[in-house]
């Protein structure tokens, strides 16, 4: 049994690109967003892996091997959204199809029994003057605070691979609780292939300092680098 407990107010926002950089309008404020940070910041080495995964599959292939993804990660959040908010969506497309088996996957290993009470669901959160970005499900997830980021994977991942998503996540966490005077301690990654393998992280009160640290690093090479 999940309770909606809409104690806080999150904001309204439009998007915006600003030289090919996603921005959030945040009143008067336009915030470069989390993932923007990362990915302008990114260690040289993950660069080069990207690219000659790109040179070993091609271009044409690379790209369609994203967009699908895209699509794909797309329609499974909407559908996740959907069973929390008890507005069911039905995407009867073939990846709209794959997305329903993979959300119930998610829904049924990650989500049911765990998540008791949903604070807000593509909520955004902004950092005053630095940051900002959307997350998936704020709430309480196996008896915790936590914030909650649903992603879907072409295949398993390990934890060491997926650093970005832990830094997404202190990201949020840091911005939640400078803003609405929060202690959320605990960040949870859901994660299902279209094969149905799920997967779930978990960022716990010890790891969440360290990743912090290493975000607010990422955020000052960024700005020096503006």
């Amino acid at each position: 049994m999940i309770t909606w407990n809409k104690q806080f107010d999150y904001p309204k926002s439009m998007r915006s690109l600003i030289q090919n950089e996603r921005h959030y309008d945040i009143g008067t404020d336009k915030l470069p967003s989390v993932t923007t940070i990362l990915a302008a910041t990114q260690p040289e080495e993950k660069k080069q892996a990207l690219e000659a995964w790109k040179k070993r599959v091609g271009d044409k292939e690379a790209e369609k091997v994203k967009n699908d993804a895209a699509t794909r990660g797309t329609s499974l959040h909407t559908i996740v959204e959907g069973y929390l908010l008890n507005e069911p969506h039905l995407d009867l497309t073939s990846t709209g199809t794959t997305a329903h088996q993979m959300a119930n996957k998610l829904i049924k290993e990650g989500v049911e029994g765990q998540l008791t009470e949903v604070w807000g669901t593509e909520a955004t959160m902004y950092y005053p003057g630095l940051y900002a970005g959307a997350t998936d499900i704020i709430g309480v997830y196996n008896g915790i605070d936590s914030i909650c980021d649903l992603k879907q994977s072409n295949k398993p991942k390990q934890a060491s691979w997926i650093t970005d998503y832990y830094l997404q996540l202190s990201a949020y966490i840091m911005a939640h609780n400078y803003v609405y005077k929060t202690n959320i301690k605990q960040g949870v990654i859901l994660m299902v292939t279209p094969q149905l393998v799920f997967q779930r992280f978990i960022i716990d009160e010890n790891e969440l300092k360290h990743y912090c640290q290493e975000w607010l690093k990422r955020i000052d090479l960024y700005y020096k680098n503006k």
